[in-house]
């Protein structure tokens, strides 16, 4: 079986924030951390090179595949940030739920798993907030921390 190739790593998550350009990406990165550190209760460790995960689970895929993740976390790239929401991945009640937040959002794009942002200005962040929340009771209940 193939190794991940994105895993927790050594670098320090306040040194990867502090060197974030330009430095509004910067700013916004600071305050998603804040964020997800206070839904979580958890410190940042960085997966791979540019991805700050809060919290990590362990599951097998139908497929046999063992994978090792963050319960939930982002990246601030160029473009716009990108949201790791695993819980409404994982659990279809959940991402239905989420759907709904998402009519009250404001402006993003998304994917499979994850939800793009170009810039905290554009949504709301207290419906972001109810959305992280929600993801992260969802992940603790189908993978009960350890």
């Amino acid at each position: 079986m193939a190794e991940a190739k994105t895993t927790i790593t050594d670098i320090d998550p306040a040194e990867f924030l502090a060197a974030v350009e330009p430095e509004r990406k910067r700013e916004e990165a600071q305050k998603l951390d804040a964020l997800f550190r206070q839904v979580t209760g958890e410190q940042p460790r960085m997966w791979g090179p540019a991805m700050l995960g809060y919290g990590d689970y362990r599951t097998t895929y139908a497929s046999g595949r063992d994978v090792h993740w963050m319960r939930t976390g982002f990246s601030p790239r160029k473009a716009r940030h990108s949201l790791y929401l695993m819980g409404g991945y994982c659990d279809a009640e959940t991402g239905q739920r989420r759907d709904a937040q998402l009519a009250r959002l404001g402006k993003y794009a998304r994917g499979k798993s994850c939800l793009y942002i170009n810039k905290l200005a554009d949504v709301d962040m207290a419906v972001l907030e109810v959305i992280l929340t929600e993801d992260w009771a969802t992940m603790n209940r189908l993978y009960p921390p350890g």
